[in-house]
């Protein structure tokens, strides 16, 4: 599977559809390869998100190696300024 991303396509949220489009456009720039996991196709995805990275109120975007919890945006956009995307989703 590799890199998961779960995303919303429902949401009133500015951030949230800006960070969403600044994390796609992140893997796309680096070749990444990824699969979207939709939460707004019913609460069971939302809480499997929220499960899986430990935080029960975790909002998306949030990615995944796997089932292993990479991060947030806030936490990607750190990793960029590093240099360190590749180590950050676990791929190095």
């Amino acid at each position: 599977m590799g890199i998961v991303l779960y995303y919303t396509t429902v949401t009133a949220s500015r951030e949230v559809k800006s960070q969403q489009a600044e994390v796609r456009r992140i893997l796309e720039s680096k070749s990444i390869k990824y699969e979207l996991i939709d939460i707004s196709v019913g609460g069971e995805v939302r809480d499997e998100m929220r499960r899986k990275a430990g935080n029960p109120g975790a909002v998306p975007p949030q990615l995944f190696n796997e089932d292993q919890y990479c991060g947030n945006y806030e936490m990607l956009s750190e990793a960029v300024e590093a240099d360190s995307v590749d180590q950050f989703l676990k791929l190095a």
